[in-house]
């Protein structure tokens, strides 16, 4: 389903093309594309399928990569360290989760919730591993996985890991996002 074909003028200016760059890339007459922002024509289907397709795959190529928001230092803990030096490891780089990481996998997640969660059941944590602590895994998408997917991936995990043939390259945070917006 398309959006509504008012939509095409706002979407056209929004990306800066004048109504002859978009009807060439569309491969309709300018005069169509004249008459639909104006009202004056109800469009043939596959008319309006072309200009909404290139539309939307500018939209697609415009839009922020994961490549460009991670960060490309992982910090991260084993699931044989134990929580001690996950802690010290979140102190020295002032953050509040670390992924774990065992052989360039990411089999979990400590925060500092579920460590706070921890020290409330048990006196003292510092000896015990990781694995006994630590959350699922967090995501772990490609580096060509667009912002719309990391921004919704980021309201169900602290952080999402960034891989590239397999092999974890990045990480990015809300914070990170929060950053690249201002």
């Amino acid at each position: 389903m398309h959006p509504d074909l008012s939509d095409i003028k706002r979407l056209r200016k929004r990306h800066s093309l004048t109504q002859f760059e978009l009807a060439r890339k569309a491969q309709v007459s300018q005069s169509l594309i004249a008459k639909i922002e104006s009202g004056r024509i109800d469009p043939a289907y596959t008319g309006v399928t072309r200009i909404f397709n290139v539309l939307n795959s500018i939209s697609e190529e415009e839009e922020h990569k994961a490549e460009e928001l991670m960060v490309r230092k992982i910090i991260s803990c084993s699931s044989n360290d134990t929580v001690s030096i996950a802690i010290k490891g979140m102190k020295a780089h002032n953050i509040s989760q670390l992924p774990v990481i065992d052989n360039n996998v990411a089999v979990g997640l400590v925060t500092e919730s579920n460590l706070i969660e921890n020290l409330a059941e048990k006196r003292d944590i510092s000896h015990i591993m990781v694995s006994d602590v630590m959350q699922e895994s967090p995501p772990v998408v490609s580096r060509k996985t667009p912002l719309r997917i990391i921004l919704d991936l980021l309201r169900y995990s602290p952080l999402i890991l960034i891989s590239d043939n397999g092999r974890l390259e990045g990480v990015i945070t809300k914070s990170d996002v929060l950053r690249m917006k201002n």
